[in-house]
């Protein structure tokens, strides 16, 4: 193989990965809209910075969706989450559905089960004040492949989950590269962070916890109960929104 290619398909990314910060990336998919790279470390597939939409672009791409706690077909959809969730977690339990969207639905079913729910949305609930307090889980459903800097968001959310509370999330999971190529998730110009099994369980042991899949996208990370200071940090890059 010659330098040339090698320097094209593996070298020092235009941006580091935007979870871990590792700085070598390959060449993962390029088609008529975006360049896809993936980071040689946590494996996380990302859209480089230059291909990202607008934010304006991004809420009016949001503002189409019209879910609601009305829907039976979009509880039924949630319930992949909330009922595992529920299971696990204890009566009367204090959460925060991050990325909640414009019609809020998952928060009033673990409501009418007994547990408090606040929200944020960084378009639709922008109080940053729910991001100061310590909740027992955390939820973000079809959230995390929208994220510009998930290293930043995720290690946020981390931080305001109790000892032996819970992350769960909702994304659908890269396979390889041949069905990336083909795959009509990555189509939506809104997703820009796509994870792998392998980038769950490299978040997990980052964290020193412990990671449960439920079917094919639903992803559960439990605090430990004892904290004795280990784990690592994920990405450092900090945002302003």
């Amino acid at each position: 193989m010659s330098q040339t290619i090698v320097d094209n398909f593996f070298q020092a990314a235009p941006q580091s990965c935007p979870l871990c910060d590792c700085g070598e990336t390959l060449s993962y998919h390029e088609d008529e809209r975006r360049d896809y790279r993936q980071c040689a470390r946590c494996q996380l597939v990302f859209v480089i910075k230059g291909d990202h939409i607008s934010r304006i672009e991004e809420r009016a791409h949001y503002d189409l969706h019209t879910n609601s706690p009305h829907e039976k077909g979009y509880r039924q959809f949630l319930n992949r989450l909330a009922a595992p969730l529920n299971q696990r977690l204890l009566a009367h339990s204090r959460g925060l559905d991050f990325g909640c969207g414009p019609g809020p639905t998952l928060s009033v079913m673990l409501e009418e089960w007994g547990h408090t729910v606040a929200l944020y949305d960084s378009h639709y609930a922008a109080d940053k004040s729910v991001l100061q307090r310590t909740y027992d889980f955390i939820t973000a459903t079809e959230v995390v492949e929208h994220l510009a800097q998930p290293g930043f968001e995720l290690q946020r959310l981390w931080d305001l989950i109790a000892p032996s509370g819970w992350l769960a999330v909702m994304t659908k999971l890269v396979i390889d590269q041949e069905r990336f190529s083909h795959w009509h998730y990555r189509r939506d110009p809104t997703h820009i962070s796509f994870f792998s099994r392998y980038t769950w369980n490299f978040i997990a042991q980052q964290w020193c916890s412990a990671v449960t899949y439920i079917g094919s996208d639903v992803i559960l990370i439990q605090k430990p109960a004892i904290l004795k200071g280990v784990g690592h940090k994920l990405a450092k890059t900090t945002v302003t929104t």
